[in-house]
């Protein structure tokens, strides 16, 4: 990794390149008197308080401490590849529940249960979306198939929720099993979501002007208020919103000074998830849904990525309309299975 310019070591980036790729080597110790250093390569999600975030094309996030900095540089992004990409349905899943993550994890082998609660009302807990409050098996339980529901059910209970098992149909036999063993046991299904795929940079490829759509960080009052999902915003719900990588939102200003539409981004080394793409009643059918999309995009292009995924359930007709129009291709399917028992409903 060569940093050299002019014969010596130079840190060649400011806070102004958050959001770049960035090449840093840093300063770790010292082996039999020679100091030892440590490369990392990645997106600087954050410079903060003296410390640097860089999150690597596997999504593992890195801490850098400034004063141990050698030598850095912002490294130019591959060029963007065009062709839907090759994934697996477990790729995807991973790099999906970290887009979206949960508040609270626990292990139960190769399950994850999951849950973001937050106080709906007086006396009511909800969790703050299915996604984020479901069980998410990748694999084996490690205890018998039986005692894992049981274990889920008791965990999910002592929280107020509902039990409920993400599981992906289209692609495994594994999971097909899952959701037959499920559907025996009286785990009714809801929400059937189809995870879609597409080259990314063809969502930037745009003749539109894109100046319009603010990115930022954090969602403002404004881009909540459009949210539908969101209602009174609450930090459970921001939490949620706000976990991942590299997160952005996107904006578009109404001419009377209200959102006309918005959108969620996070970029995950190579992929780009969106979600909560929007458009105000009043606004519709003005392009600004695709408009959003192609800031993201380009956004998720100057970041590194070069593949883009969506989930969005089979009912909504719209939205399917929207990402088959735009290059995406279904590539596995989703849906909940929810505990016989009951409990309190979800979200």
């Amino acid at each position: 990794m060569e940093f050299l310019a002019g014969g010596r070591a130079e840190v060649r980036i400011t806070h102004a390149d958050v959001g770049k790729r960035v090449s840093v080597r840093r300063l770790t110790g010292a082996r039999a008197g020679e100091p030892a250093f440590t490369d990392a390569v990645g997106i600087l999600t954050s410079w903060n308080d003296g410390v640097l975030s860089i999150t690597r094309r596997s999504g593992e996030s890195v801490r850098v401490e400034e004063s141990s900095l050698v030598a850095a540089k912002v490294v130019p992004a591959a060029p963007a590849r065009r062709k839907v990409p090759a994934a697996t349905v477990r790729e995807l899943q991973r790099v999906a529940a970290r887009g979206w993550p949960a508040i609270e994890t626990e292990r139960l082998g190769e399950w994850t249960l999951r849950a973001a609660i937050q106080e709906a009302v007086v006396g009511r807990r909800v969790g703050f979306t299915r996604r984020a409050n479901s069980v998410l098996p990748l694999g084996d339980p490690g205890v018998p198939l039986d005692e894992a529901l049981a274990r889920a059910t008791r965990w999910y209970a002592d929280r107020g929720l509902p039990t409920l098992v993400t599981v992906a149909t289209g692609r495994a036999d594994a999971d097909e099993r899952l959701a037959a063993e499920l559907a025996a046991r009286g785990w009714s299904d809801e929400a059937h979501t189809s995870v879609r795929i597409a080259a990314l940079a063809p969502l930037a490829d745009t003749e539109a002007d894109i100046s319009g759509v603010r990115l930022s960080r954090q969602p403002d009052t404004d881009w909540l208020t459009l949210y539908n999902r969101a209602g009174t915003p609450t930090a459970e719900a921001r939490a949620v919103l706000t976990g991942g990588p590299s997160v952005w939102f996107a904006r578009v200003p109404a001419p009377d000074g209200g959102t006309a539409a918005i959108g969620r981004l996070v970029v995950d080394g190579r992929w780009a998830g969106f979600a909560a793409v929007e458009t105000a009643p009043g606004q519709r059918r003005r392009g600004l849904a695709t408009l959003v999309m192609a800031a993201l995009a380009e956004r998720a292009l100057q970041e590194g990525a070069s593949a883009a995924y969506l989930q969005v359930e089979t009912d909504n007709a719209g939205a399917l309309a929207l990402y088959d129009g735009l290059g995406f291709v279904e590539h596995h399917g989703y849906h909940y299975r929810r505990g016989p028992a009951g409990g309190a409903a979800g979200s």
